[in-house]
Protein backbone atom coordinates (compact mmCIF):
# COMPACT_ATOMS: atom_id res chain seq x y z
CA UNK A 1 0.00 0.00 0.00
CA UNK A 2 1.31 3.42 -0.94
CA UNK A 3 0.99 6.15 1.69
CA UNK A 4 -0.53 9.20 0.06
CA UNK A 5 -0.26 12.18 2.48
CA UNK A 6 -1.98 14.41 -0.08
CA UNK A 7 -5.23 12.61 0.75
CA UNK A 8 -5.27 14.62 3.96
CA UNK A 9 -5.15 17.89 2.01
CA UNK A 10 -6.94 17.03 -1.24
CA UNK A 11 -7.07 14.26 -3.80
CA UNK A 12 -4.00 14.04 -6.08
CA UNK A 13 -3.51 12.09 -9.28
CA UNK A 14 -3.20 8.34 -8.81
CA UNK A 15 -3.92 4.88 -10.15
CA UNK A 16 -7.20 3.11 -9.43
CA UNK A 17 -6.52 0.08 -7.27
CA UNK A 18 -10.12 -0.84 -6.40
CA UNK A 19 -13.73 0.02 -7.23
CA UNK A 20 -16.16 -1.18 -4.57
CA UNK A 21 -19.94 -0.87 -4.51
CA UNK A 22 -20.99 0.68 -1.22
CA UNK A 23 -22.72 -1.69 1.19
CA UNK A 24 -25.40 0.79 2.24
CA UNK A 25 -26.03 2.26 -1.21
CA UNK A 26 -25.73 -0.06 -4.20
CA UNK A 27 -25.98 2.93 -6.54
CA UNK A 28 -22.65 4.36 -5.34
CA UNK A 29 -19.08 3.15 -5.72
CA UNK A 30 -15.99 3.84 -3.60
CA UNK A 31 -12.90 4.65 -5.64
CA UNK A 32 -9.46 3.72 -4.25
CA UNK A 33 -6.30 5.31 -5.57
CA UNK A 34 -2.96 3.69 -4.78
CA UNK A 35 -4.61 1.58 -2.10
CA UNK A 36 -6.34 4.45 -0.29
CA UNK A 37 -10.00 5.48 -0.38
CA UNK A 38 -10.20 8.60 -2.53
CA UNK A 39 -13.86 9.48 -3.17
CA UNK A 40 -17.29 8.10 -3.91
CA UNK A 41 -19.14 8.20 -7.22
CA UNK A 42 -22.58 7.40 -8.62
CA UNK A 43 -22.61 3.97 -10.23
CA UNK A 44 -23.35 5.50 -13.64
CA UNK A 45 -20.09 7.46 -13.45
CA UNK A 46 -18.05 4.63 -11.97
CA UNK A 47 -18.89 2.18 -14.77
CA UNK A 48 -16.61 4.23 -17.03
CA UNK A 49 -13.63 3.55 -14.78
CA UNK A 50 -11.50 0.42 -14.39
CA UNK A 51 -8.85 -0.95 -12.11
CA UNK A 52 -5.37 0.15 -13.12
CA UNK A 53 -6.61 3.36 -14.76
CA UNK A 54 -4.55 6.46 -14.09
CA UNK A 55 -6.54 9.52 -13.00
CA UNK A 56 -5.06 12.99 -13.42
CA UNK A 57 -5.90 15.89 -11.15
CA UNK A 58 -8.27 17.14 -13.86
CA UNK A 59 -9.95 13.73 -14.07
CA UNK A 60 -10.48 13.70 -10.32
CA UNK A 61 -11.87 17.24 -10.28
CA UNK A 62 -14.30 16.30 -13.06
CA UNK A 63 -15.43 13.13 -11.27
CA UNK A 64 -15.88 14.93 -7.96
CA UNK A 65 -17.91 17.63 -9.69
CA UNK A 66 -20.11 14.94 -11.28
CA UNK A 67 -20.57 13.32 -7.87
CA UNK A 68 -21.51 16.64 -6.24
CA UNK A 69 -24.03 17.32 -8.99
CA UNK A 70 -25.57 13.86 -8.65
CA UNK A 71 -25.89 14.15 -4.86
CA UNK A 72 -27.27 17.70 -5.07
CA UNK A 73 -29.81 16.69 -7.70
CA UNK A 74 -30.93 13.76 -5.55
CA UNK A 75 -31.27 16.04 -2.50
CA UNK A 76 -33.25 18.60 -4.50
CA UNK A 77 -35.66 16.07 -6.00
CA UNK A 78 -36.31 14.57 -2.55
CA UNK A 79 -37.06 18.08 -1.28
CA UNK A 80 -39.42 18.71 -4.20
CA UNK A 81 -41.21 15.39 -3.71
CA UNK A 82 -42.95 16.68 -0.57
CA UNK A 83 -44.57 19.73 -2.24
CA UNK A 84 -43.75 22.33 -4.89
CA UNK A 85 -40.91 24.67 -3.92
CA UNK A 86 -39.59 28.04 -5.00
CA UNK A 87 -36.13 28.44 -6.48
CA UNK A 88 -34.99 30.20 -3.30
CA UNK A 89 -36.22 27.34 -1.11
CA UNK A 90 -34.26 24.78 -3.12
CA UNK A 91 -31.17 26.99 -3.15
CA UNK A 92 -31.31 27.45 0.64
CA UNK A 93 -31.76 23.72 1.22
CA UNK A 94 -28.72 22.86 -0.93
CA UNK A 95 -26.66 25.58 0.72
CA UNK A 96 -27.46 24.09 4.13
CA UNK A 97 -26.21 20.76 2.78
CA UNK A 98 -22.90 22.49 1.93
CA UNK A 99 -22.94 22.08 -1.83
CA UNK A 100 -20.81 24.62 -3.66
CA UNK A 101 -22.42 27.53 -5.51
CA UNK A 102 -21.57 26.26 -9.00
CA UNK A 103 -23.17 22.87 -8.31
CA UNK A 104 -26.28 24.47 -6.84
CA UNK A 105 -26.80 26.75 -9.83
CA UNK A 106 -26.26 23.85 -12.22
CA UNK A 107 -28.92 21.79 -10.42
CA UNK A 108 -31.37 24.71 -10.35
CA UNK A 109 -30.86 25.36 -14.07
CA UNK A 110 -31.55 21.69 -14.85
CA UNK A 111 -34.66 21.61 -12.65
CA UNK A 112 -35.95 24.69 -14.44
CA UNK A 113 -35.36 23.02 -17.80
CA UNK A 114 -37.36 20.02 -16.57
CA UNK A 115 -40.07 22.40 -15.30
CA UNK A 116 -39.71 21.09 -11.77
CA UNK A 117 -38.90 24.65 -10.67
CA UNK A 118 -41.05 27.59 -11.73
CA UNK A 119 -41.52 30.49 -9.33
CA UNK A 120 -44.73 31.74 -10.92
CA UNK A 121 -46.30 28.28 -10.91
CA UNK A 122 -45.18 27.89 -7.30
CA UNK A 123 -46.72 31.24 -6.31
CA UNK A 124 -50.03 30.26 -7.90
CA UNK A 125 -49.93 26.91 -6.11
CA UNK A 126 -49.23 28.65 -2.79
CA UNK A 127 -52.07 31.14 -3.17
CA UNK A 128 -54.56 28.51 -4.36
CA UNK A 129 -53.62 26.28 -1.43
CA UNK A 130 -54.18 29.15 0.99
CA UNK A 131 -57.49 30.06 -0.65
CA UNK A 132 -58.68 26.47 -0.29
CA UNK A 133 -57.53 25.64 3.23
CA UNK A 134 -56.45 28.79 5.10
CA UNK A 135 -57.58 32.01 3.36
CA UNK A 136 -55.32 35.00 3.85
CA UNK A 137 -55.46 38.67 2.96
CA UNK A 138 -53.23 40.19 0.31
CA UNK A 139 -50.86 41.60 2.91
CA UNK A 140 -50.27 38.18 4.46
CA UNK A 141 -49.96 36.43 1.09
CA UNK A 142 -47.48 39.04 -0.12
CA UNK A 143 -45.37 38.56 2.99
CA UNK A 144 -45.42 34.75 2.72
CA UNK A 145 -44.39 34.79 -0.94
CA UNK A 146 -41.55 37.21 -0.26
CA UNK A 147 -40.33 34.84 2.47
CA UNK A 148 -40.25 32.14 -0.20
CA UNK A 149 -38.01 34.30 -2.36
CA UNK A 150 -40.60 35.16 -5.02
CA UNK A 151 -39.95 38.38 -6.95
CA UNK A 152 -42.26 41.36 -6.49
CA UNK A 153 -43.18 41.23 -10.17
CA UNK A 154 -44.45 37.65 -9.90
CA UNK A 155 -46.17 38.35 -6.58
CA UNK A 156 -48.17 41.25 -7.94
CA UNK A 157 -49.11 39.34 -11.08
CA UNK A 158 -50.36 36.35 -9.10
CA UNK A 159 -52.12 38.37 -6.41
CA UNK A 160 -53.88 40.36 -9.11
CA UNK A 161 -56.13 37.34 -9.61
CA UNK A 162 -57.20 37.16 -5.94
CA UNK A 163 -60.52 38.63 -4.78
CA UNK A 164 -59.90 39.66 -1.13
CA UNK A 165 -63.58 39.90 -0.18
CA UNK A 166 -64.18 36.31 -1.28
CA UNK A 167 -61.17 35.14 0.72
CA UNK A 168 -62.23 37.10 3.80
CA UNK A 169 -65.72 35.64 3.71
CA UNK A 170 -64.34 32.11 3.35
CA UNK A 171 -62.02 32.71 6.30
CA UNK A 172 -64.66 34.23 8.60
CA UNK A 173 -67.79 32.20 7.88
CA UNK A 174 -66.81 29.00 9.78
CA UNK A 175 -65.85 31.09 12.82
CA UNK A 176 -69.04 33.16 12.60
CA UNK A 177 -71.17 30.03 12.76
CA UNK A 178 -69.43 29.03 15.98
CA UNK A 179 -69.90 32.55 17.35
CA UNK A 180 -73.61 32.69 16.54
CA UNK A 181 -74.55 33.25 20.19
CA UNK A 182 -72.49 36.44 20.41
CA UNK A 183 -74.04 39.88 20.38
CA UNK A 184 -73.06 42.22 17.55
CA UNK A 185 -70.45 44.32 19.44
CA UNK A 186 -68.54 41.26 20.64
CA UNK A 187 -68.87 39.52 17.28
CA UNK A 188 -67.59 42.60 15.46
CA UNK A 189 -64.54 42.81 17.72
CA UNK A 190 -63.64 39.13 17.47
CA UNK A 191 -64.26 38.97 13.72
CA UNK A 192 -62.26 42.15 13.06
CA UNK A 193 -59.29 40.88 15.06
CA UNK A 194 -59.47 37.47 13.42
CA UNK A 195 -59.39 38.87 9.89
CA UNK A 196 -56.74 41.45 10.73
CA UNK A 197 -54.41 38.69 11.96
CA UNK A 198 -54.82 37.06 8.55
CA UNK A 199 -53.68 40.11 6.68
CA UNK A 200 -56.94 41.56 5.38
CA UNK A 201 -57.28 45.30 4.88
CA UNK A 202 -59.60 47.45 7.00
CA UNK A 203 -62.03 48.11 4.15
CA UNK A 204 -62.36 44.41 3.36
CA UNK A 205 -62.76 43.55 7.05
CA UNK A 206 -65.44 46.19 7.67
CA UNK A 207 -67.66 45.05 4.81
CA UNK A 208 -67.06 41.33 5.35
CA UNK A 209 -67.92 41.42 9.05
CA UNK A 210 -71.30 43.03 8.33
CA UNK A 211 -72.10 40.67 5.43
CA UNK A 212 -71.17 37.51 7.34
CA UNK A 213 -73.14 38.63 10.42
CA UNK A 214 -76.19 39.16 8.24
CA UNK A 215 -75.76 35.77 6.56
CA UNK A 216 -75.39 33.86 9.84
CA UNK A 217 -77.86 35.80 11.97
CA UNK A 218 -80.39 36.59 9.26
CA UNK A 219 -80.65 40.23 10.37
CA UNK A 220 -78.72 43.41 9.80
CA UNK A 221 -76.49 44.48 12.71
CA UNK A 222 -77.04 47.71 14.52
CA UNK A 223 -73.93 49.44 13.23
CA UNK A 224 -74.46 52.27 15.72
CA UNK A 225 -74.06 49.86 18.62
Amino acid sequence: MVFRPALFWGIMAGRITALEVQKKNKNRVNVYLDGEFAFGLPLMEAVRLHKGQWLTDEDIDRLKAADAYSRAMEAATRFLAVRPRSVAEVRRRLQRSHFDAATIERVIERLRELEYLDDEAFARYWVENRETFRPRGLRALRYELRQKGISNEIIERVLGTVEPTVSARAALLPKARRWKQLQWPEFRTKATQYLARRGFSYDVIRDTVVEVWQEVQGTLPDVND
